[in-house]
């Protein structure tokens, strides 16, 4: 094989894999948001209002639920606590949200693994494993957007997922791992 062959499929799996992990973002966000969004919602209401009648602007459902998003990866969200300057919090970890959570990034990415694999007729597991990685190309790129995205700030303070753990947890361990797990899956059960 030529090296531009070599460059060119590589590019290709690269780009493929990138908007099979953009898309792996938007398909988790989309279901914990569906799954999740009314009981958010229910939760934000009395929070909301006195932030309302202060004349501050309420959280939006759709930001608190990527805080939740960010927390099934294993991300905590930053908070102002009175007297202790910010403070962190993962809402599944401490039991106030579904333990089942943490599977809808997982299944996601698995599956994203799963059919990268697949696409690329990967034949054994260690190629398996490098095509379904290569779902982090396009997750780390909304994973950092989503820092910013479901920041909500107000009065000088902000809420947001953790900077660090975002970048490196959900961004880039989490679809690599998860990734390559699909991708071994996939290539094992080619037929």
């Amino acid at each position: 094989m030529s090296q531009r062959t070599a460059t060119g499929s590589l590019g290709k799996t690269l780009g493929v894999g990138a908007a099979a992990g953009a898309l792996s973002y938007v398909v988790g966000y989309l279901v914990t948001y569906l799954w999740q969004a009314s009981s958010v919602q229910e939760r934000l209401e009395s929070y909301n209002a006195i932030v309302e009648f202060l004349g501050g602007d309420p959280i939006p459902a759709w930001q608190a639920v990527g805080w939740l998003f960010y927390n099934a990866h294993g991300v905590a969200f930053t908070y102002p606590a009175l007297g202790e300057g910010q403070a962190s919090r993962n809402l599944i970890a401490d039991g106030s949200a579904a333990m089942l959570l943490y599977l809808v990034p997982a299944v996601v990415l698995v599956l994203a693994g799963f059919v990268l694999a697949r696409y690329a007729n990967a034949d054994d597991p260690s190629t398996g494993a490098k095509r379904g990685a290569a779902v982090a190309a396009g997750y780390v790129v909304l994973a950092v957007v989503g820092l910013f995205v479901f920041e909500y700030t107000a009065g000088g303070s902000a809420i947001h997922p953790e900077y660090v753990p975002g970048v490196l947890l959900a961004g880039v361990v989490y679809p690599a791992v998860f990734g390559a797990v699909g991708g071994v899956l996939g290539s094992v059960t080619a037929t």
